[in-house]
C-alpha cells in the first residue's frame, strides 16, 4: 500500500503545482489588466515631475552662457520641456489622475538647485549630465506609449512618441556638443553615455 501511495504523491504534487501555477497565470493577466493603467499614471506623474525640474535646470543652464548658438537653442529646450509638462498634465487629466505633489515639490527643488549649480560648475558638466537625462527621458516615453497603446489610446501614443522623439533631439544636441571635450572619455566610462 505504501508504494502506491508514494508513487501518487509525486503526480498529486504536480496536479496541484499545475493548478497553482494556472491560477497565477490568471491572477497575473487580471493584475495586468488593472496595472497598465496605474503603470501609465505612474510615468505620467514621473514625467511631469521631471520635466519641471528639467526646465528649470535649462533655466540656470542657459542663463549661466554667454550669448551663443548654445544658449539660444537650450532656452528653446527649456520651451520644449515647459511644453511637454502641460501635454503630460493633459493626459494625467484625461486618466482622471493628478500629479504626484511630494513628487512634484522634490523635482522643483531639484531643477531649482541643478540651475543654481550651472553657475558654479563650469559648461561641460550641465552638457553632459543634460544629455544623459534626456536619453533616459526619451525611454520612459516610450515605455509610457506601449501602456497607452494597451488600453487603446491612439492619440496619448503619438503624443507620447511625439515627446520621445523631442528627447531624442535634445539628447543629440547635447551629445554633438560634449564631443571632443577632454572630459567625456572619463564621464563616458563613469556613467555610461555618450
Amino acid at each position: 500500500m505504501n508504494l502506491i501511495f508514494i508513487d501518487r504523491l509525486p503526480f498529486v504534487r504536480y496536479i496541484r503545482h499545475a493548478s497553482s501555477l494556472f491560477q497565477d497565470k490568471i491572477l497575473q493577466y487580471t493584475l495586468k489588466v488593472q496595472t497598465t493603467r496605474e503603470k501609465l499614471i505612474r510615468i505620467l506623474q514621473n514625467a511631469h515631475a521631471g520635466e519641471c525640474a528639467a526646465a528649470f535646470a535649462y533655466r540656470g543652464h542657459w542663463m549661466s552662457l554667454k550669448d551663443s548658438p548654445e544658449k539660444t537653442r537650450i532656452k528653446e529646450i527649456e520651451a520644449e520641456e515647459w511644453d511637454h509638462r502641460r501635454r503630460v498634465g493633459g493626459w494625467l487629466e484625461k486618466l482622471d489622475a493628478k500629479p504626484n505633489k511630494i513628487r512634484e515639490k522634490i523635482f522643483w527643488s531639484i531643477g531649482r538647485t541643478l540651475g543654481t549649480t550651472c553657475f558654479l560648475s563650469g559648461w561641460f558638466m550641465p552638457m553632459y549630465f543634460a544629455g544623459r537625462l534626456e536619453s533616459q527621458n526619451s525611454v520612459e516615453y516610450e515605455e509610457a506609449a506601449a501602456f497607452a497603446r494597451e488600453l487603446g489610446m491612439h492619440d496619448c501614443v503619438e503624443d507620447l512618441l511625439d515627446m520621445a522623439r523631442v528627447e531624442v533631439e535634445h539628447e543629440l544636441f547635447f551629445h554633438e556638443t560634449v564631443a571632443g571635450h577632454r572630459l567625456l572619455p572619463i564621464m563616458r566610462r563613469v556613467f555610461g553615455w555618450s
